[in-house]
């Protein structure tokens, strides 16, 4: 997938002969070796031989072919056979990338479509992402707070240096996207009274809890739908008596928030 691309696939012949195993005839034919073109092209020498053997017996001619002579007193080179099927396998290739190419192309003709999948393309590490629209936007002359809002009416408020804001251009109305890690979440079932600094308070109901050896994960859904997940110790979660279907509110600070834009 080309960087920016919006659509990848894979080109397999009969469904199973892929890149790699191109990869590994192109290397034979380089060096004049199985054992070489296998490394190089990440197989073992057993599952080269293996890999070869098979296609040729399903094509009924073989792909290799002992070289007499020669630097180093002979090796493996390819056959006709082999031949054909990179020939095919390049046409096909350069068919496959063109096809590609025209349809990211239509892709990127369909704005909402376009901007969806782009957000759906991002990898992070961070557990919760949510996709919504800067609906407040605070500038002060060291720090900047961002509201994002998400449907149902949730906002998250992000905090983050002026210059980090006027470097993601961000303004009132702009899409973006809030990131937050699940171990910067902490869960709260009961106030008893009290009133914390922390700028996020969201109030759901637990819908899901996976329990692992040492730490939970606990999923809040809130209001509209969005599910956001805080990663507790089991011991917290035993303390809390944390149960599906139960009221939660995830509170977290708004330095924990970080907040990607579409760049330009």
């Amino acid at each position: 997938m080309a960087e920016g691309a919006l659509l990848s696939g894979d080109l397999k012949l009969a469904g199973r002969l892929d890149a790699r195993f191109f990869a590994l005839l192109q290397a034979i034919e380089a060096t004049g070796s199985i054992n070489k073109a296998a490394r190089t092209a990440g197989y073992s020498y057993k599952g080269a031989w293996m890999l070869l053997e098979t296609a040729a017996n399903l094509a009924q001619e073989p792909l290799t072919e002992r070289a007499i002579g020669g630097k180093g007193g002979g090796g493996s080179r390819l056959t006709p056979a082999a031949h054909a099927l990179i020939q095919a396998w390049q046409h096909l290739q350069a068919a496959h990338r063109a096809f590609l190419q025209e349809q990211d192309t239509w892709l990127l003709r369909q704005p909402a479509l376009a901007g969806t999948l782009r957000r759906i393309a991002m990898k992070t590490t961070a557990r919760n992402q949510f996709a919504g629209t800067v609906s407040r936007l605070e500038a002060g002359p060291v720090t900047t707070e961002v509201s994002i809002a998400l449907r149902g009416g949730v906002e998250i408020t992000a905090a983050m240096t002026t210059r980090a804001a006027e470097r993601l251009k961000l303004k009132e109305g702009s899409d973006a996207i809030a990131l937050i890690k699940a171990s910067a979440i902490v869960l709260v079932t009961d106030f008893a009274g009290h009133a914390l600094s922390a700028r996020n308070q969201l109030a759901g109901s637990v819908s899901r809890l996976e329990r692992g050896a040492v730490s939970s994960l606990v999923g809040v859904t809130l209001p509209g739908g969005s599910v956001i997940t805080a990663s507790v110790t089991n011991d917290a979660v035993e303390a809390l008596g944390l149960k599906v279907g139960q009221d939660a509110t995830a509170v977290f600070k708004a330095y924990s928030v970080l907040v990607a834009a579409a760049s330009t």
